[in-house]
């Protein structure tokens, strides 16, 4: 798309800058442009979506209102369309360093390019600079990463025809249980415990497609060994019993989530808990007034981390940020489904 492209400048004028151009910063595009303010994203990933589109593009998504189900992709792509009209820069590729509060309570944020962006309210939207997958405890299992061993999915068709071993217990390692039992001649899912971390509906879904055979689901039981001659070949687990057993694998795929880091994010001076920034749940602000986070790098009681939830949190935020922006207007906010997003 046009959109995503990069902004380089001496200096970046805008009424908001959002770290991160996950779908939530995407979203929060569009609220704010509901509100007449310009908008900057930036993200150290090279496209905008995130992890949508960086780890599991195709992994289809099952929460969002509307959509019985809907390609991560498409998803990123849906929003993008959306946010068109508010005509959104972008500087992709890049970290945030910097961060500088101005006499006015206006910021200067600088990036690793020694891009520069003026902008009255800073929005952390889940922009942690980098993730990294968390890697179970198995002797020589870097050895076959790229050789069979892989922490995500990026390509389903790579897997057709594939013995394919997954294991986890969280929605990510059930929904590419689900969605791979189609794809791959073989799917073997494998978690320590006898209950899953995911929605029970999609754990509902692997127990049944366990039941009817078409994928092999192994509980209580971890993997102590993988093996191979160049690629993986065998993928070794031992039970509660201590009862060994070989799978003959051509992948091995560990979902145990990210671990996510904050980088310079953490010397920004907020209230920071568990790698977690706290918000005030009534405008998703921070203690620094003029900064705001939103998504999954914010914590509050009740915190869900769902891509819903960081819809309804830019929806707030942005309400809060135009006061900031503009302190001397007063907020008109009008329904999309009377006036049209052009009106805005």
């Amino acid at each position: 798309m046009c959109l995503n492209h990069n902004i380089n400048m001496a200096l970046i004028s805008t009424d908001i800058c959002i770290i991160g151009a996950g779908p939530v910063g995407l979203f929060a595009v569009f609220e704010a442009g509901l509100l007449k303010m310009r908008c900057h994203l930036i993200d150290v990933l090279p496209q905008v979506g995130g992890q949508l589109s960086e780890i599991y593009p195709q992994k289809p998504i099952y929460d969002i209102p509307g959509f019985p189900a809907i390609n991560a992709q498409q998803l990123v792509d849906g929003l993008m369309e959306q946010i068109a009209p508010f005509k959104p820069t972008f500087s992709l590729g890049e970290r945030v360093e910097q961060l500088q509060q101005l006499d006015d309570d206006s910021f200067i944020i600088q990036t690793n390019d020694g891009t520069e962006v003026h902008s009255r309210v800073v929005v952390i939207a889940g922009g942690l600079g980098c993730f990294e997958p968390r890697k179970p405890a198995i002797d020589r299992l870097e050895d076959f990463e790229g050789k069979g061993v892989a922490y995500m999915i990026k390509n389903p068709e790579a897997y057709r025809g594939k013995k394919v071993v997954l294991s986890g217990g969280g929605d990510s390692a059930l929904d590419w249980t689900i969605f791979l039992a189609d794809i791959a001649s073989e799917t073997t899912l494998i978690h320590r415990g006898d209950t899953f971390r995911g929605a029970p509906d999609s754990a509902e879904k692997v127990f049944d497609l366990a039941s009817q055979g078409r994928i092999n689901l192994i509980l209580q039981s971890h993997i102590t060994a993988i093996r191979g001659n160049g690629h993986l070949q065998e993928v070794v687990t031992i039970d509660r019993n201590n009862e060994e057993s070989i799978i003959i694998a051509d992948h091995l795929i560990p979902l145990y989530g990210l671990t996510p880091k904050l980088g310079p994010i953490a010397d920004w001076g907020l209230n920071i808990d568990r790698s977690a920034i706290e918000v005030n749940t009534v405008d998703y602000s921070t203690n620094v007034p003029g900064i705001y986070a939103i998504g999954d790098i914010n914590t509050y009681p009740g915190k869900l981390k769902l891509i819903l939830c960081g819809f309804h949190e830019a929806a707030l935020m942005a309400q809060s940020a135009f006061k900031h922006v503009y302190p001397q207007q007063k907020l008109s906010f009008k329904y999309t489904t009377v006036y049209g997003v052009s009106a805005f």
